[in-house]
C-alpha cells in the first residue's frame, strides 16, 4: 500500500479542498500500525485552524497524546472488522475526532480522519479545563486565552457530513487499489495498456492548480454525451484525457477508436474514416468498414483536427449533425451513433478567421473545450510525474529510487518543450543508463537538457569545476536553493525533505544567499 500515492489521487485532493474550504480542517492519514503520516516528519504538521490542536501538536508532549488519541481510534478499527463506517470519539482535549477506516480487498490498511471540533459551545466549566491542559502542555506559552477564545463548534449535521466524505474517501482509494490489483493479474501497467476500464482519472497525474480545474471540468464532461475539443500541445496527454472522458462515461462499455488525421493523405484518411465500397479504387477488392461504424455505440478520438482537409471537413460535419455518412464509393447513407472527441495542437479559432477552417465546424466541436497546460506552466507536479514515470519503467535488478538534488532542480529548470511525453523518455532513459545507482545524477541528464538550461556555456556541472572549493560550493548550494524554491513554490518545508536539510537551516541559507527577495508568499500548506 502506498499511502503517499493515495493523497494525489485527484479525488483525494479534490476531497482535501472541499474539507478546507468548508471547515478549514486538514484531511489526515494514518497506516495500518495507528501512525499519522503527515505528523512524522519532523516539523511538517499541516496547519490547523484550532488553535489549541496547534498549541498541542507544536510540543512534544502535546504531540504523543495527539498520537495517543488517534492510537485510540485504530485500535478500535482493528479491534471490529465488521465496523466499515466512519465514526466520531473525543480526543485528549476533548475534540472530536472523525475517522473512517480503509480496507483494501477486506484487509485493514489504515484510515481517514480529520481532528479539531467541538459538538456544541464548552460551558465555563470546560473552558477552564482546556486552559488547564493547554498550560500543561504549552508552559508559558501567552496563546492559551486566545485559542480558547476561538473553539471551533462543527455540530451533530457536520460531523456527519464529514463523516460521509472521509467514507467516500476511503472508498475511491479501495476502488483505486481494487482496479489496480486486477490490472496487475492480467498484465497491465497502468493505463501504458488498453484495457479501458483502467482509464480512472485518478491514473492521470497532476495536483498542481490548472490540474485540478481541469478534473473539476473532466468530472461534469464525462457524465455527458457534448462533443469535446481538447487543445494542448503535443505532449501534453491529450489521448490519456480523450480515454479517461470515455471510460467514466455513458459510453464506457462501447467502442473507443482513435484515428490521427495528419497520418493519412486525404484519400487514405477518407476511406480510413467512412469506408469503401468494393471497386471504388484501384486496391479495394471488397467492402470496408470505416472507423465511423467500428465506433458506432461508443466514442471517437479524432486526434490532430485540424490538418483536416476542408471536403474532409464538411464529411465530419455532416457525421455530427445528422449522424449520417456515405462511404467512398458508396450510394447509400450510413447511420451511427457516435460521441467525438476532437483534439489539435493548434489554434482553430485562429485558423477560421485565416479561413483554413469551417466555422461551423468549429462551432460544433468546440462545444465543450478542455485546455491542456504544458508542463512549464505546472512545474508543481514535476516531482509527481518524475517519481511517477521511475516507477513504471523500473525493471528488476534497478535499484534507483529517485533523484539527485541537483538532477530535480536542472529538469525544473528546463522548459519541456515535448511536454510530459519528454519527461517520461528522459525518465526511461535515466533508469537504463544509471539504474544499478540509488539516485540518478545530473551527469547523466541528456545533453540537450542541460545545454538549453545553461545555452551557449558550460553546463550546470563544469562551471562549478573551476576556482577556489568552498567558492565553488556555495555556487552549487545557492543554485540549488533558488532553483528548488522555484520549483516548489517556495514551499520550504518539502524542499528541505529533498535536500535532506532542516527548515531552519533552510532558511538561514536563503536569507545567506539573499534568496528571499521577490519571493511568492511562504506556501507550506501542501508541505
Amino acid at each position: 500500500m502506498d499511502l503517499e500515492r493515495h493523497q494525489n489521487l485527484h479525488t483525494i485532493i479534490m476531497l482535501r479542498e472541499i474539507i478546507r474550504k468548508w471547515w478549514r480542517a486538514e484531511l489526515h492519514f494514518a497506516d495500518r500500525t495507528g501512525l499519522v503520516m503527515d505528523w512524522q516528519r519532523g516539523g511538517d504538521i499541516p496547519p490547523t485552524p484550532n488553535e489549541c490542536c496547534r498549541l498541542s501538536l507544536n510540543s512534544r508532549e502535546g504531540l504523543r497524546r495527539c498520537n495517543q488519541s488517534v492510537r485510540q481510534l485504530h485500535e478500535q478499527f482493528r479491534a471490529n472488522r465488521r465496523l466499515r463506517r466512519a465514526i466520531v470519539q473525543p480526543c485528549h482535549l476533548q475534540f472530536s475526532l472523525v475517522g473512517a477506516p480503509l480496507y483494501v480487498q477486506d484487509e485493514y490498511e489504515g484510515f481517514l480522519f480529520v481532528e479539531g471540533f467541538l459538538r456544541e459551545p464548552p460551558s465555563g466549566r470546560e473552558q477552564e479545563v482546556l486552559r488547564a491542559r493547554l498550560r500543561e502542555l504549552a508552559s508559558g506559552s501567552m496563546d492559551v486565552e486566545r485559542a480558547v477564545e476561538r473553539l471551533p463548534v462543527l455540530g451533530n449535521e457536520g460531523l456527519e457530513k464529514l463523516a460521509d466524505l472521509l467514507e467516500y474517501g476511503a472508498s475511491e482509494i479501495a476502488a483505486y487499489e481494487a482496479e489496480k490489483a486486477r490490472g496487475e493479474e492480467r498484465g497491465l501497467q497502468g493505463l501504458s495498456q488498453g484495457n479501458g476500464e483502467h482509464y480512472r482519472f485518478e491514473d492521470i497525474i497532476g495536483r498542481s492548480g490548472p490540474m485540478q480545474e481541469i478534473f473539476k471540468l473532466l468530472e461534469k464532461v464525462s457524465n455527458s454525451e457534448a462533443t469535446v475539443l481538447i487543445n494542448g500541445e503535443s505532449g501534453t496527454g491529450k489521448e490519456l484525457v480523450a480515454r479517461a472522458i470515455h471510460f467514466n462515461g455513458p459510453r464506457r462499455h462501447g467502442p473507443f477508436v482513435v484515428q490521427n488525421c495528419s497520418a493519412f493523405n486525404d484519400n487514405l484518411l477518407e476511406s480510413a474514416l467512412f469506408g469503401h465500397m468494393r471497386g471504388a479504387f484501384t486496391g479495394a477488392v471488397r467492402d470496408k468498414k470505416g472507423l465511423f461504424e467500428v465506433a458506432d455505440g461508443g466514442t471517437f478520438f479524432l486526434d490532430e483536427v485540424g490538418d483536416m482537409s476542408p471536403a474532409l471537413q464538411v464529411k465530419l460535419l455532416r457525421v455530427l449533425q445528422e449522424g449520417t455518412f456515405l462511404p467512398v464509393g458508396g450510394t447509400q447513407s450510413r447511420e451511427v451513433d457516435v460521441r467525438v472527441i476532437a483534439a489539435t495542437h493548434k489554434d482553430l479559432s485562429a485558423m477560421v478567421k485565416r479561413g483554413e477552417f469551417r466555422e461551423d465546424l468549429f462551432y460544433r466541436i468546440n462545444v465543450i473545450r478542455v485546455h491542456l497546460p504544458p508542463l512549464r506552466e505546472r512545474r508543481d507536479d514535476l516531482p509527481l510525474l518524475v517519481d511517477h514515470f521511475l516507477r513504471k519503467h523500473h525493471r528488476e535488478g534497478q535499484r534507483a529510487r529517485g533523484l539527485s538534488s541537483e538532477a530535480m532542480a536542472l529538469l525544473g529548470t528546463y522548459a519541456w518543450p515535448g511536454n510530459v511525453r519528454e519527461l517520461e523518455n528522459e525518465m526511461e532513459r535515466l533508469l537504463v543508463l544509471g539504474g544499478e545507482l540509488d539516485l540518478l545524477p545530473a551527469e547523466l541528464i541528456s545533453s540537450r537538457i542541460r545545454d538549453a538550461v545553461t545555452p551557449g556555456g558550460p553546463s550546470l556541472l563544469t562551471a562549478r569545476a573551476v576556482g577556489k572549493l568552498h567558492e565553488a560550493v556555495e555556487t552549487l548550494e545557492r543554485d540549488m536553493i533558488h532553483q528548488g524554491l522555484l520549483r516548489t513554490g517556495n514551499n520550504k518545508s518539502r524542499l528541505a525533505r529533498e535536500l535532506g536539510i532542516s527548515r531552519s537551516n533552510l532558511i538561514l541559507k536563503i536569507a545567506k544567499y539573499g534568496l528571499d527577495k521577490g519571493l511568492p508568499p511562504d506556501a507550506e500548506v501542501d508541505a
